[in-house]
């Protein structure tokens, strides 16, 4: 049962996203995605809020969570989060197992 976190970033004057490229040009988001059970880690700019990033991080099962905030990997998330004084929302979902069912799968185009 995968489990997908999002979490909107919001600051002021363009901090979240300066956030978000240190985080991919220091080679922290690279080491997140090595983690074991690490299956997304990606940032998206709003196209309608100039001050919002999502991050989509989606792991494998709650133990890969669970390591992942133990790694010292956290220190440097939490210090960058500071460093730009962002506030977050977060959102986890959890995996149906049983799929799209195929009503809702009809407006899908792979």
């Amino acid at each position: 049962m995968a489990i997908t976190v999002h979490i909107l970033y919001r600051g002021v004057q363009g901090s979240a996203l300066r956030f978000a490229r240190e985080m991919m040009e220091s080679g922290t988001v690279d080491r997140i995605r090595q983690e074991a059970g690490n299956e997304e880690y990606q940032y998206f700019q709003s196209m309608e809020d100039p001050e919002a990033v999502l991050l989509v991080d989606r792991w494998q099962d709650q133990a890969a969570i669970d390591a992942h905030h133990a790694s010292p990997m956290m220190g440097t998330i939490l210090a960058l989060r500071e460093k730009y004084d962002l506030h977050m929302k977060v959102e986890r979902l959890v995996s149906d197992e049983e799929g799209l069912p195929d009503k809702d799968a009809a407006f899908v185009r792979n």
